[in-house]
């Protein structure tokens, strides 16, 4: 008779079981030793060799592998001493990935270690060992440290190891028993020994199993040689306790039990969850379904087991169909899933950085909620301050007094951010942002870029940007219409109306107080300013030279008077045309009362400013006297020339700004001359907030156009400013004006000027070929000052101010000399140079050939005597101006000859000088004449004229200049002469 087994010794006894539980977590399963390492090695020489010894750590029950190196006896048998080697010594030798992750994983066992994830990665990488190394095994019972006589050869391998556990029944007593597959064959468990809950061991061979709790569970069954023989109540706790556990990793086969296909009511079969949990530094992703009331770690073969109708236990059948999609689902989440998926591991895991990496897990928390899937346990988890909810942001326009307000709320689920920490978020270009309860919330990277926007357009108040209302086109652009309100899409819709079409307004109605008859084009001016003064929004008048911008805003501030009463206004000019403003108002305007604040008693003239329309004062005296004049209130700031202030470090800049007005109004023939920050310079004043903060202006526009010349960035500038900015040319406009004609006059040099110029060249080329790319974008004044001085070369050797090495024979004064000659009988002439020292030596030439002429240049005093000069006296017939002090404030209809000396960089400056002839008031055919020297700079100057001129042209209509830019490739462009 079947001796029955003793239920007190098995069945009530808790210790047989506890070694086996593991660390207790939703969804199952101890978190053990895993995954990640490296591999190296060297060979055997003639008398030592390298071999890897396995073992116990000498302190910890530890897994140990060392790398020792021995020497060998006449049999090639190990010898003492053996010397333990640093495997990290040996990496610096090697290259091969597989040989450094296996002198990793060797450093990583020889010393103490903390259990990770990566250990199995590790101990696969030395099993691989792709150096062949000799592995032994160590026996402490023989002696604690290692030696040739403590050491014996194994071999070691990766194998499929596979425990099952196998359950019957018979006279009510359940008998346990495990079964071993090694490489699909079976093998008794007494040939068996488990090492380091990781290598099954047979006579002298290490297999290495995967699949760790598995040799756990043969570890377990060790202890009972027979298997186990359990009662019903005892199989009911086995059950409950250790095999619940077991099933997780092994496969367990219920002889006695059949399996149910429809027990459980098919709405609450499965539904899926996926468990977050801790584990140091990683996050376990752990997919669990429940199938009505268990849940079943999918990753495992655990067992579902019900009673059938009549009581009966029998196994539920799993979906697998839908398991399987579940898993194939996760692992197309993040690419480490699917090396996981190998791993005997029952739920994926990832470090917190990658989980929280670029918002991977936000983005599959919205997947995973978008599938029904329930998400558990991430509110547990530590180091993770990361609000799981996506952003919903909810954005309401409405109009205020001076500012559209866009209110905006941020909510990330039942959190919320405040608009200032979004600004911090999107000033530092980083997407999480902190929320109201101190966690982080993710912004969308479309987010992000939106806010950079909404913020660039105005400015932050609580939870409202304010957008200032000249703004209103980006208003229009960046909020979507829903997001307005009525009254707000009306304003918006009337601003963009009455700003786009002013040709199409009925033309306002000069004051009778105007002596004068506006030109068509002027009334469509005056016009516009009335239109941006109804709407509180300043402006730049950028109307060729000559069209009279003078005037528009004489009518202008006589329409203010009539529509708003009496009020000051103050004017800032350059010293140079303050005359003619006097003029030009006692003119047309003799009932305007204007003063100059100028001079060394104009402090006295302060108190008495609100008895006067206008106060005209220069940018010199601004700069020196704005602690006084901002304190005073004016209805509208005028800046003339303004292109004074396209500086915005310079004091003129600063002290433009600080004026108090409540409008402003700019005019200039030249908005843009160098690149578009003189533009963004100008309008910020006029314009404030229109163009956004400077750091935006620059990341948004400036870069992309002045350096790459970006035609969706000028589209997009363009559209912004064009409503605030009227610019009319005098090909558009003034008809009446006799045609222009510009040409070019090549001038060749003697054998002694180009062995000049030559000699400068080769100097200027060895240099600039010796300075990288960014030495010259950062200072291209090196550079310049050589191209400098062989544009002085182009004119006269004499102008570097130097000895006569090489003469002082000059083409372009011998051809402009043959021109004035023949011409200054019938014609009166306008010579413009850069250089003074240029128009000193035309000057001894004149003289010698008794041309009457006169000049102006920087230190000119009596500017207006020598422009009267010219224009009144029939003997003077050349005007020598220097291109700096004639550019702007001249009217000189006298003239119908223009020659330029030397070429510019910006031909709007050529322009301006043009300009000083060919203007209203002009009834001649206008000629305008360049002087070139062949085959020099001055020809890759023209070149990159026509090249570059279409910035401007894009923006405002008008010319453009481009050093900035200039690389070393277009640097070293100018000096490769062309071909005669």
């Amino acid at each position: 008779m079947e001796k029955k087994p003793d239920e007190n010794k098995i069945a009530t006894s808790s210790k047989p079981f506890e070694d086996f539980k593991g660390e207790s977590r939703p969804g199952g399963v101890a978190l053990d030793k895993y995954l990640s390492a490296e591999q190296s090695g060297t060979w055997e020489t003639g008398g030592s060799k390298t071999i890897v010894v396995l073992g116990s750590h000498r302190y910890y029950n530890l897994f140990s592998a060392q790398l020792l190196r021995g020497g060998l006896t006449q049999s090639r048998e190990l010898k003492n001493p053996l010397t333990v080697l640093n495997p990290l010594d040996s990496m610096w030798q090697s290259q091969n990935p597989e040989v450094l992750r296996f002198y990793a994983a060797i450093a990583r066992f020889q010393a103490f270690y903390e259990p990770t994830l990566t250990d199995l990665e590790a101990i696969r990488a030395i099993v691989n060992n792709p150096l062949h190394y000799s592995f032994y095994q160590h026996d402490a019972s023989v002696s604690e440290k290692v030696s040739a006589r403590s050491v014996s050869k194994i071999t070691l391998r990766e194998a499929d190891v596979r425990v099952l556990v196998r359950i019957s029944m018979e006279n009510d007593v359940y008998h346990v028993r495990p079964e071993v597959f090694v490489e699909g064959a079976f093998t008794p468990t007494s040939r068996l020994a488990v090492r380091f809950d990781r290598f099954v061991t047979i006579d002298q061979q290490w297999l290495m199993a995967e699949n760790a709790d598995a040799l756990k569970v043969l570890s377990y069954f060790r202890k009972y040689e027979d298997g186990l023989h359990l009662p019903h109540a005892a199989f009911i706790r086995f059950q409950k306790d250790v095999l619940s556990q077991m099933e997780n990793h092994v496969e367990v086969i219920h002889e006695y039990m059949e399996t149910a296909r429809a027990v459980v009511d098919e709405k609450s079969q499965a539904s899926r969850l996926i468990y977050l949990s801790d584990f140091g530094d990683y996050i376990v992703i752990d997919p669990v379904v429940r199938y009505g009331k268990t849940e079943i770690p999918v990753l495992t073969t655990k067992q579902i087991y019900v009673e059938d109708v009549e009581g009966n236990p029998v196994i539920l059948e799993r979906d697998t169909a839908m398991e399987e999609a579940f898993v194939s689902r996760l692992i197309r989440q993040h690419p480490l899933f699917k090396e996981q998926v190998d791993n005997p591991l029952l739920y994926f895991y990832l470090h917190k950085t990658r989980f929280v990496q670029d918002g991977w897990f936000l983005k599959a928390y919205e997947e995973w909620k978008a599938e029904g899937l329930e998400v558990l346990g991430f509110s547990q988890l530590k180091g993770i301050d990361v609000n799981p909810e996506p952003v919903n942001i909810s954005i309401q326009v409405s109009s205020g007094l001076n500012w559209f307000n866009a209110r905006i709320e941020a909510k990330f689920g039942r959190k919320k951010a405040s608009l200032k920490q979004i600004h911090k978020a999107v000033k530092n270009q980083n997407r999480y942002v902190t929320l109201d309860d101190g966690t982080l919330g993710v912004l969308p990277e479309e987010w992000l870029q939106k806010f950079e926007s909404y913020f660039a357009a105005g400015t932050i108040v609580d939870d409202v940007v304010q957008v200032p209302k000249i703004n209103f086109e980006s208003v229009n652009q960046l909020f979507e219409r829903f997001m307005l309100n009525e009254e707000t899409q009306q304003e918006v819709s009337g601003y963009r109306q009455k700003l786009s079409s002013i040709g199409k307004i009925t033309p306002a109605k000069p004051s009778t107080a105007l002596k004068a008859t506006l030109r068509p084009y002027q009334l469509q001016g005056l016009t516009w300013l009335n239109v941006l003064d109804e709407f509180n929004f300043g402006g730049c008048l950028a109307d060729d030279m000559g069209l009279g911008k003078t005037i528009q805003i004489i009518a202008f501030i006589l329409a203010l008077k009539e529509k708003h009463g009496s009020s000051t206004h103050i004017l800032v000019a350059p010293t140079s045309v303050i005359h003619n403003w006097h003029n030009e108002i006692e003119r047309f305007a003799p009932t305007l009362k204007a003063v100059s604040f100028h001079g060394p008693h104009r402090l006295r003239i302060i108190p008495k400013f609100k008895e006067h329309d206008l106060v005209i004062t220069t940018y010199h005296t601004l700069v020196n006297d704005i602690t006084y004049l901002r304190k005073y209130q004016f209805h509208y700031a005028f800046l003339d020339e303004s292109h004074n202030i396209k500086n915005l470090a310079s004091q003129r800049n600063k002290a433009a700004r600080m004026l108090k007005s409540k409008n402003r109004v700019i005019l200039t023939g030249t908005p843009l001359e160098n690149h578009s920050f003189d533009l963004y310079a100008q309008l910020s004043f006029a314009c404030p907030g229109l163009l956004g903060s400077r750091t935006y202006f620059r990341n948004t526009y400036a870069m992309a156009i002045d350096k790459f010349q970006h035609k969706h960035s000028m589209l997009d500038l363009q559209q912004r400013i064009s409503p605030f900015i009227l610019r009319r040319t005098k090909k558009e406009v003034a008809t009446e004006l006799p045609e222009k004609t510009e040409m070019v006059l090549y001038c060749d040099m003697e054998a002694e000027q180009r062995k000049t110029y030559d000699a400068r060249e080769k100097e200027l080329r060895d240099l600039i070929e010796s300075t990288n790319n960014e030495q010259l974008l950062k200072k291209p004044m090196y550079a310049l000052k050589g191209i400098t001085q062989l544009r002085q070369i182009c004119n006269s050797p004499l102008l570097l101010g130097e000895e006569k090495e090489y003469g002082d024979s000059s083409a372009k004064i011998d051809t402009l000399m043959e021109q004035l000659r023949n011409i200054t009988g019938d014609h009166k002439v306008l010579v413009f140079s850069q250089f003074v020292s240029m128009l000193n030596l035309i000057e001894k030439e004149l003289t010698k050939e008794h041309i009457g002429y006169t000049m102006l240049t920087g230190s000119t005093t009596n500017r207006e005597e020598v422009v009267s000069q010219f224009q009144n006296d029939v003997h003077t017939r050349v005007f020598l101006i220097s291109l700096k002090a004639g550019g702007t404030g001249l009217n000189l209809t006298e003239a119908d000859y223009v020659f330029l000396v030397d070429p510019w960089w910006n031909p709007a400056v050529e322009d301006q000088a043009i300009d000083r002839s060919y203007r209203i008031g002009q009834d001649k055919r206008v000629i305008a004449i360049r002087l070139i020297c062949r085959n020099t700079v001055e020809e890759k100057i023209q070149q990159l004229q026509q090249n570059k001129a279409k910035l401007a042209g894009d923006l405002v209509k008008e010319g453009n200049g481009f050093l900035q830019s200039m690389t070393k490739g277009d640097w070293l462009g100018l000096l490769q002469n062309p071909s005669p």
